[in-house]
């Protein structure tokens, strides 16, 4: 599929409109459609070949002649026209976190700022900060972005990275020659962002299975090829690590290749203290294999239960293994619904029926249609009447749907001033209501901090949902005294978000443990904008079970009583005062 392809370069058609001074309602439909057609379930490519690109939401004449454009010629006429009129160097500024349009033009406009080393002397030298409507605190944000970026390198989203070692899995597992295969690395342990993808392969003819995958359609050039490793470059640009073991290998070949480096570590040493040897072909006494072919087997023989690859960061793990006090992790099978979804009727591309049945299909016991309120126009927010007239729909619709609780909700915009976008009469009347962040990212500390205690305080509130804004590899995110608000959320008993969308993941893995060392009840959402993207569930709990959250901690893994009455008595305590 080359959807993400063709959401890339709409995208930066956007960019470039943005840095030229274009309608934002313009710029809004174009980043829309890269949105819907990043996420459509079908190719793109088929879809131009069908003659049905404009079936996708959004996407209008103009558009979809693009993209048309784009699939058949490998270019968009207009784009190319467009690099020529913006700065490179402005387009290039606009992808550091933190330089919107303005900023990048003003850098280049007044520092001739021309590449990031430019831009990272000016901010050492305080030029940037003595620029207009910037300041001490502004360039430092972004010198922290920038230096970030150094580090950050050809990481991708687990989002992205996962489905495509999933994709080559499945296609090698038709060797005859595979016994077991397994994504590894940080994969497996479902870190946010990934380097290279990780497989390994359980065989006694590594042969046949190194041939099979480098001749895989989705090969675009061998990297390297040798007897019992292989490394590929797939036509989306990706690097694809392919290791063969023998069975009898296979268990001490997955932990090892699984790590992290400093997990490994620590059972290494655990190896020695008992006059062993570990490695990726298994524990040795002298020359004598004790233990390797299940993961299991490798841990049992060093004193320690199976540790979940998600907690594998020697970060407190071993030494609650040894305690027997390993957390039960929440997993995606104890997940009961969906609390935070969205519709056509606001910026989403399903209706409310395609968002039921699909949760319906999920043998999910309830969700929330939660469109956002009026203040965030460019995702189309809907009037307190409008919304009104979707809750009644879904009510309508609850009799075609016996299984699946539907529950009328809203995403309510936390104004700037701390005040919610919608009246207390008006979220009074809703089931479920989550609140959030969508502007003025840049105001102090100090002031986002307040915005959320604020919501988190408010009665009506059930759930604040990504409360730092960042977008992985794009935004930061805004400042948070995140202590005060965790604690604030443990004394009110307001639940926070998980957030799965794949370039969200917020709240992040640290974050995630510190809320559960506090008992700060949690709410793992998809804030799907298609009926499709609720199955982006797993990368909330791949996130939640990083963090050490059980179920007992997550508020949809409850059975719909017991949430119904979850929130009742949270809002009669909150109107209470206690």
């Amino acid at each position: 599929m080359r959807n993400a392809e063709v959401a890339s370069v709409l995208n930066e058609y956007a960019d470039l409109l943005e840095l030229r001074g274009e309608d934002r309602y313009r710029i809004a439909r174009y980043r829309d459609a890269a949105t819907r057609i990043e996420h459509h379930p079908e190719p793109i490519e088929d879809l131009v070949r069908d003659g049905r690109v404009r079936e996708i939401r959004g996407v209008g004449e103009s558009i979809g002649a693009k993209v048309v454009e784009y699939i058949q010629t490998g270019k968009i006429q207009a784009l190319e026209d467009l690099r020529k009129e913006v700065s490179p160097a402005a387009a290039m500024l606009m992808n550091i976190p933190g330089i919107g349009p303005r900023r990048a033009m003003l850098l280049t406009r007044e520092l001739r700022i021309q590449t990031v080393a430019d831009l990272e002397r000016a901010l050492e030298s305080g030029e940037v900060a003595r620029l207009p409507r910037l300041g001490e605190r502004v360039a430092q944000r972004i010198l922290e972005e920038v230096r970030r970026l150094r580090t950050r390198g050809r990481r991708m989203p687990l989002g992205l990275a996962l489905p495509a070692a999933e994709e080559v899995a499945r296609e090698l597992r038709q060797c005859p020659a595979v016994l077991q295969i397994t994504p590894a690395g940080s994969i497996r342990r479902m870190k946010e962002t990934i380097g290279d993808i990780d497989l390994l392969v359980a065989s006694e003819r590594p042969a046949e299975v190194i041939e099979a995958f480098v001749t895989l359609p989705a090969v675009r050039e061998v990297l390297a090829a040798g007897e019992t490793k292989a490394s590929i470059l797939t036509h989306a640009d990706l690097q694809i690590d392919l290791r063969v073991v023998a069975p009898e290998s296979y268990g001490a070949a997955l932990q090892y290749f699984t790590g992290s480096k400093a997990h490994n570590i620590r059972l290494r040493e655990m190896a020695i203290e008992k006059g062993w040897k570990l490695n990726e072909y298994g524990v040795f006494e002298d020359d004598r294999r004790i233990a390797g072919r299940t993961e299991e087997e490798v841990y049992a023989i060093l004193g320690l239960p199976w540790i979940p690859p998600e907690l594998r960061e020697d970060m407190g793990e071993v030494e609650a293994a040894l305690r027997g006090e390993l957390p039960a992790l929440v997993a995606l099978e104890d997940i009961k619904g969906d609390l935070h979804t969205h519709t056509r009727l606001s910026d989403g591309s399903s209706d409310i029926e395609e968002m039921a049945r699909a949760a319906a299909r999920r043998g999910y016991a309830y969700l929330a249609i939660t469109d956002h309120s009026q203040a965030l126009g460019v995702a189309r927010g809907l009037t307190e009447e409008e919304l009104r007239q979707e809750h009644a729909r879904i009510r309508e619709l609850q009799a075609s749907f016996p299984e699946t609780r539907l529950l009328c909700g809203v995403e309510v915009d936390i104004r700037v001033d701390s005040r919610l976008d919608c009246s207390d009469e008006f979220l009074a009347s809703c089931d479920v209501v989550v609140a959030s962040i969508h502007s003025a990212f840049q105001r102090s500390r100090e002031e986002q901090t307040a915005r959320l205690i604020a919501a988190i305080e408010h009665p009506y509130v059930d759930i604040v949902c990504h409360p730092t804004g960042r977008l992985i590899g794009k935004r930061a995110g805004y400042d948070i005294d995140l202590g005060a608000v965790l604690e604030a959320a443990a004394r009110t008993g307001t639940a926070i978000e998980v957030n799965a969308q794949p370039d969200r993941l917020d709240l992040n893995d640290d974050a995630v443990r510190a809320a559960v060392q506090r008992g700060v009840m949690l709410a793992i959402d998809t804030d799907a904008h298609h009926h499709d993207q609720l199955d982006l569930m797993r990368y909330g709990v791949a996130t939640a079970r990083r963090g050490w959250a059980p179920p007992e901690l997550v508020l949809n893994t409850r059975p719909l009583d017991d949430l119904l009455r979850w929130l009742r008595e949270r809002r009669e305590r909150a109107l209470r005062g206690g």
